[in-house]
């Protein structure tokens, strides 16, 4: 069985920047420490914090398009 290597490669490059801005804003929300470069000094608790709920906008986000309402 091939192992397939993609996991944290961007499938549509352009939304690159807003996916990072996205997960700075949300670490400012959670009150995490998120900064420019190395974040090594973050627990994993924080690390999947801030994971976790940029998937949960994200789903959201999809959910009201195919709805057809507006996205934040």
């Amino acid at each position: 069985m091939a192992s397939n290597s993609n996991g944290n490669r961007i499938n549509v490059p352009q939304a690159k920047e807003a996916l990072s801005n996205m997960k700075y804003e949300i670490a400012r929300e959670l009150g995490v420490n998120l900064k420019q470069g190395y974040n090594g000094d973050l627990t994993s608790r924080e690390a999947g914090y801030v994971g976790g709920y940029m998937v949960k906008r994200l789903i959201e986000n999809a959910e009201k398009q195919m709805a057809g309402q507006q996205t934040l």
